[in-house]
């Protein structure tokens, strides 16, 4: 298994297929890389996939003390150096999606596109913070149960299961940490949407999502798209928060034909 060094950190990582840009796959906190698992089977057959786990998650180095955005921004380019990648479209799980989004800032063309799955892109809501804010408190454990309830939406399978045991055994410490983080980025940048339209110049951004269901959400991206050319979204058909997993395939499909679709 191939390793990159982030200031001495050990950071695991796969490397797969090949052809550039590579797919750099980024996990929400206290995932690992086996969330995008499925997803990276399908993709890798099409063009080079790489996958990491973040410091203090799955078969990086787990002990190494407090850290923040910054230290997962120092992750993500040790791979893109050690791998040699020349591009890399990061495709970024939830609140990875800052870590993306930097990436693009650090490397300019060299990341030529953004790719987003399962994200929170608006101004968030009193109650969506309120839950966040809870996860940096001492009843941080009831916030992350009501998070799997929210994002599990009901399913019971295997690969669900899976992730969703892996999250479970990261501590307070880390579950603390990524509310704090999260909170401040929202706080730092106001939206996701509002950011992609401060980067300058702009680059083409794919949104592809399953939750929530509300179709406002829905509404409120596509007028979005329809003021900034370089903004896509794809809503597809599924319940949970997980769309590499739920429906690896299709979203290969999507992610390849945005990837490849020059100009888009």
């Amino acid at each position: 298994m191939p390793d990159a060094s982030a200031s001495g950190v050990r950071i695991e990582y796969d490397d797969r297929g090949s052809g550039e840009p590579a797919l750099l796959l980024l996990t929400g906190w206290c995932s690992s890389r086996a969330r995008w698992a499925r997803f990276a089977d399908v993709a890798g057959s099409r063009r080079r996939v790489l996958g990491f786990d973040w410091r203090g998650h799955g078969g990086s180095e787990r002990d190494v003390g407090d850290f923040g955005l910054d230290e997962l921004v120092a992750d993500a380019l040790a791979v893109v150096e050690a791998s040699g990648a020349e591009a890399v479209v990061p495709c970024a799980a939830s609140h990875s999606g800052w870590v993306a989004i930097e990436l693009r800032r650090r490397l300019g063309a060299r990341v030529p596109k953004l790719v987003h799955a399962d994200w929170m892109l608006a101004v968030p809501s009193d109650r969506y913070m309120a839950v966040i804010r809870q996860l940096d408190s001492d009843d941080w454990a009831a916030a992350r149960n009501l998070l799997f309830e929210i994002w599990a939406a009901g399913e019971d399978t295997p690969w669900l299961r899976e992730v969703i045991g892996v999250m479970d055994q990261q501590g307070e410490d880390m579950w603390r940490r990524g509310g704090r983080v999260i909170e401040a980025s929202y706080v730092e940048n106001e939206s996701p949407l509002f950011t992609f339209s401060r980067l300058e110049p702009p680059v083409p951004v794919l949104h592809v999502y399953g939750q929530p269901q509300d179709p406002d959400y829905l509404a409120l991206q596509r007028r979005f798209a329809a003021q900034h050319e370089w903004f896509h979204v794809r809503k597809i058909d599924a319940k949970t928060h997980f769309a590499m997993l739920e429906d690896p395939g299709g979203l290969a499909d999507t992610v390849e034909a945005f990837v490849s679709e020059a100009g888009r």
